[in-house]
């Protein structure tokens, strides 16, 4: 199967076949190149392994392609791993920010498509072979040089049958246009530099949690700048092969390069892109692809796959899916303010024709994510999960697994769980209180009593940050996606805030300085100052005075946040100094 991969492939659209003296791809532009590059990887390291190692290949869970994402526990050895960067312009090899082995592309003539054009052409060919031979293991010299001993390396064109050998490169390969413009594999043996302590720190005091010499700040907010910094770029905290990867697209797009990076983890099985784009105005884009098993529960989908021949393995379910997605800027205000990405398309890829078609939800699916739930609380569930970063759940046998599963499972979808419909929620609430509150369930939880009260805490959790998200809605008097008055943002506003005070027995500060952001931001809002607040009563209209008493509430439920908050800060600092003695 994976030999046929791609064979039916007629051009991604006539006018791009035209436009390329009728060639399958247009190896001279970036989005060309990565069109050609997707085929190929996908052939070579995704298909062809899957297909050699048909019955222990670890197939992704649709689940690891959403964000936040997963720390990765295995490494899989004798899967290919690689990285590269492709630049679309010529190489310029002093002025280059990485070092790397350079290749020569023996085409020099413009015009011309006869490789003897080039006087030194097969001195050229010879110099290429001996700079990537020494690169390569010694076990591999001999068939390298049997099969590719007179060829042209350079040629993008040769570039799938020499991928077996660049997967044994460890560091990166490189590509850049020659003088034609189309592009070539230009260097081998890359170092992708990445100086991650200076980009850390400046990207945390850009977002205000960390202050320049504030230890205990950067100590308390590393770890999450970190993360998120990481996300930004598609990756979770990992391997140093793609924390250098994202660290070296994120300088080249502040450089304003036209480039691309590519990276497969032999961890997470997952081609990742980042490229810049003319719309991408902050961050490079990110771009996913992966063999994915398709959830038998999603019958209809399965079904239109199946006729549409989408399907690489049927018997397995598995499908070619490629993820794009939206970065977001840091927000305080925001109570996902952890949400550096989101999915902003998916794609299923034909594994003949290519064709990329969008028709289908494979990994942002709520009624199989509550399907899935209720499984995990029945103990039905055999999937995997990794808890607290370092521990593999592969299954939800006993309590203990199934209260480890829950926890890590609310918290990988946090964020969708407070940002999904109502409907959405009230069926995750039904699966969660069938189970937490389960009277049968009382003696067991006693025994697992501090993993139970940190479910149950993670719960309550996205229960106020579901309130907190009405209320961001609110300060820009949007209400279940209607625009309200003045007099009802603060009416509602007053009634949740108000439920929200009784919630806080479990206290997240976080929450609270969101709650007290939002509060203050309508406070001071210009319009409602000046046209309701410092006015006297006797100059207002009915509608006026209501809006005033409103707003007094408002004030008094901040101050009693600001209370609440106050006195637990002084009791955990309390606590703290009490532990030192």
């Amino acid at each position: 199967m994976w030999q046929k991969a791609f064979s039916k492939y007629m051009g991604e659209n006539p006018e791009a076949t035209a436009r390329n003296e009728g060639e399958l791809y247009d190896l001279k532009s970036l989005d060309g190149l990565r069109l050609y590059l997707d085929h190929v990887h996908i052939k070579n390291c995704l298909l062809r392994p899957y297909f050699e190692q048909l019955e222990s290949y670890p197939l992704v869970d649709a689940r690891e392609l959403l964000p936040s994402f997963e720390v990765d526990l295995y490494e899989y050895k004798k899967l290919p791993g690689f990285s590269m960067v492709a630049l679309e312009r010529p190489i310029n090899f002093f002025q280059e920010i990485f070092q790397f082995d350079i290749l020569h592309s023996p085409a020099l003539n413009k015009n011309s498509k006869d490789s003897k054009s080039c006087p030194l052409f097969n001195s050229i060919l010879k110099s290429n072979i001996e700079t990537f031979e020494s690169r390569l293991p010694k076990r591999s010299h001999k068939d390298f040089l049997s099969e590719y001993g007179s060829a042209d390396i350079s040629d993008i064109e040769t570039y799938g049958k020499i991928l077996p050998h660049l997967l044994e490169i460890e560091r990166a390969h490189v590509m850049a246009q020659d003088e034609s413009g189309k592009f070539y594999l230009s260097g081998v043996f890359g170092s992708l530099p990445s100086d991650l302590d200076t980009e850390l720190k400046r990207f945390g005091i850009k977002i205000g949690k960390f202050k320049p010499g504030d230890n205990r700040l950067y100590e308390l907010n590393r770890l999450f700048v970190y993360t998120f910094l990481m996300e930004l770029h598609g990756f979770p905290i990992v391997s140093e092969r793609r924390t250098s990867s994202a660290l070296f697209a994120r300088r080249l797009f502040r450089m304003s390069e036209k480039f691309m990076v590519r990276v497969l983890g032999q961890s997470d099985r997952t081609i990742t892109s980042l490229f810049s784009h003319p719309k991408a105005k902050h961050y490079p884009r990110v771009e996913k692809i992966a063999l994915v098993q398709v959830s038998r529960d999603n019958k209809e989908t399965l079904a239109e796959l199946k006729k549409g021949g989408f399907l690489v393995d049927v018997k397995k379910r598995v499908v070619i899916l490629k993820v794009r997605y939206r970065q977001h800027k840091f927000n305080m205000e925001n109570v996902r303010e952890d949400r550096a990405l989101s999915v902003y398309k998916q794609e299923v890829i034909h594994p003949l024709t290519g064709e990329c078609s969008t028709r289908f939800n494979i990994i942002k699916d709520a009624s199989s994510m509550t399907l899935l739930l209720n499984d995990i609380v029945r103990g039905e569930y055999a999937g995997n999960i990794v808890y607290k970063r370092n521990e593999l759940i592969q299954d939800t046998e006993t309590h203990e697994r199934r209260l480890k599963f829950l926890f890590a499972w609310l918290s990988k979808h946090q964020r969708r769980i407070v940002g999904y419909s109502e409907e959405f929620y009230s069926g995750v609430v039904k699966v969660l209180d069938s189970y937490l509150l389960a009277p049968d369930n009382y003696e067991p939880f006693n025994d697992l009593s501090d993993l139970y009260q940190e479910v149950w805490s993670k719960y309550s959790y996205i229960q106020q940050a579901r309130k907190l998200k009405i209320l961001e809605d609110l300060k820009d008097r949007m209400f279940r996606g209607k625009k309200i008055s003045y007099l009802e943002m603060l009416q509602e506003m007053t009634g949740i805030m108000n439920d929200l005070k009784f919630e806080i027995v479990n206290y997240f500060d976080k929450l609270v300085a969101t709650t007290l952001s939002i509060g203050e931001r309508v406070l001071n809002d210009p319009y409602l100052r000046r046209n309701y607040i410092c006015r006297q009563d006797e100059e207002l209209t009915e509608y006026g005075l209501k809006v005033k008493k409103y707003y007094g509430r408002l004030v008094v439920l901040l101050d009693e946040f600001k209370s609440i908050r106050k006195s637990r800060t002084k009791y955990e600092d309390g606590a703290a100094v009490s532990g030192m003695f």
